[in-house]
């Protein structure tokens, strides 16, 4: 039997499309490597970087450490103007011999770490601005106080080290003990954004500050390079960031009475969040697994709830900041089927499309492409790295 033209441009039509996609998804591939490579790259070593020597300041009198600490948080108030502070012209690699407790010390592009593996292990260079400081002697956690206490608009975290191979402890100021080494860490992106030079120089300059109170010796990173860095990590965040929603809205005029919606979610296990959405936390993780908030993009307050109704609810998955994102949106989808059927509702997309288990599948495969794509960028779902960069 001859085909028709119909039949064969619909062939060619089809074959055309296969390998379009296919093209497509090599393109993605690269792209999103590329973004890898430059996120992850550390920065080129300063060969005549100055090493800042570890020295004495006069001493001082009784009402000047609460003075200091004051001024410790005084950079960090104009952190976000550009200029301010001198730049310090030298570099950082956080060596084998310092950071010796987990293989998280630079390495080239294509060799990670095993960081995000181990909660707590450590400073994390991949991802993080470090400033090691290392005083002539053991010193208590409260020598670096005013660092503890620093805000700089992103997270700021400090290590420290006894040299007795336990390996690094996060530092509060009431940790007890003695450490030979410091280690002070900056996250270099998250939903808010690349660290700024800026902020790069006030954390700097907050570090340098208590050097010679120790005294202790240290070296900066590469202002330039850690700012390049920060927005090239950025950059591939903002590629890997994926959220997915599910509405249920009502088919008919009327609305869903807040007391309803109230006692509905919290029969299915939420609770009502400061944030003004309600909340669905995993038993065994104890962290949140999935959101439900307000169709009209107002929030949920219990005045609101007791007052007023609306027209739908959106179901709200967080891919990255999950340990198993597609076996999380199973469980969520199977929430959003049971609302929809309680409240006589509609489960639809974000264009108000209705969604059979053929477009929910096709929605799952999604979820496991983007965790898919975390890893290949070395960001495991749910890991410590994950929560840290795709935190507000």
């Amino acid at each position: 039997m001859r085909m028709s033209n119909l039949q064969l441009a619909l062939i060619v039509a089809g074959v055309l499309l296969v390998v379009g996609v296919i093209i497509f998804n090599a393109w993605q591939e690269r792209r999103i490597r590329r973004r890898i490579d430059a996120a992850f790259r550390p920065a080129p070593p300063a060969t005549d970087a100055p090493r800042v020597e570890p020295t004495l300041r006069p001493a001082v009198t009784r009402d000047e450490p609460e003075a200091a600490a004051l001024a410790a948080d005084a950079p960090l108030a104009t952190a976000s103007s550009h200029g301010a502070g001198a730049p310090l012209e030298s570099a950082f690699e956080p060596p084998m011999d310092v950071i010796a407790s987990a293989p998280v010390a630079s390495a080239p592009a294509g060799a990670r770490s095993d960081a995000s593996r181990t909660p707590g292990s450590g400073p994390d260079p991949d991802i993080e601005a470090i400033v090691t400081l290392q005083p002539v002697q053991p010193v208590g956690a409260g020598a670096v106080a005013a660092g503890l206490h620093a805000r700089l608009g992103k997270p700021l975290r400090w290590f420290a080290h006894r040299g007795d191979g336990v390996g690094w402890v996060p530092l509060a100021k009431d940790t007890p003990g003695s450490f030979d080494q410091f280690a002070a860490c900056l996250l270099l992106a998250d939903r808010n954004g690349p660290a700024s030079r800026a902020q790069l120089e006030a954390f700097v300059r907050v570090v340098g500050e208590i050097a010679p109170t120790l005294p202790a010796a240290f070296e900066a990173p590469d202002l330039d390079a850690e700012a390049a860095r920060a927005e090239a990590l950025d950059e591939l965040c903002a590629e890997l960031d994926v959220q997915i929603g599910l509405s249920v809205v009502k088919a008919d005029t009327a609305p869903i009475a807040g007391t309803r919606l109230r006692g509905v979610a919290e029969a299915a296990g939420f609770h009502l969040a400061p944030g003004g959405r309600f909340e669905y936390v995993n038993e065994d993780s104890g962290g949140v697994e999935y959101s439900l908030q307000n169709v009209r993009n107002e929030p949920f307050t219990p005045d609101s709830l007791r007052l007023t109704a609306t027209n739908g609810v959106v179901f709200l998955l967080d891919v990255p900041r999950l340990a198993d994102p597609v076996r999380s949106f199973d469980r969520m989808k199977l929430a959003a089927k049971r609302m929809a059927v309680t409240l006589g509702g509609e489960l639809v997309d974000d264009n108000q499309r209705p969604l059979d288990d053929a477009a929910l599948a096709a929605i799952r495969a999604q979820v496991d492409a983007a965790a898919a794509a975390l890893k290949r960028g070395y960001i495991d779902p749910g890991s410590p790295r994950a929560l840290a960069l795709f935190g507000a």
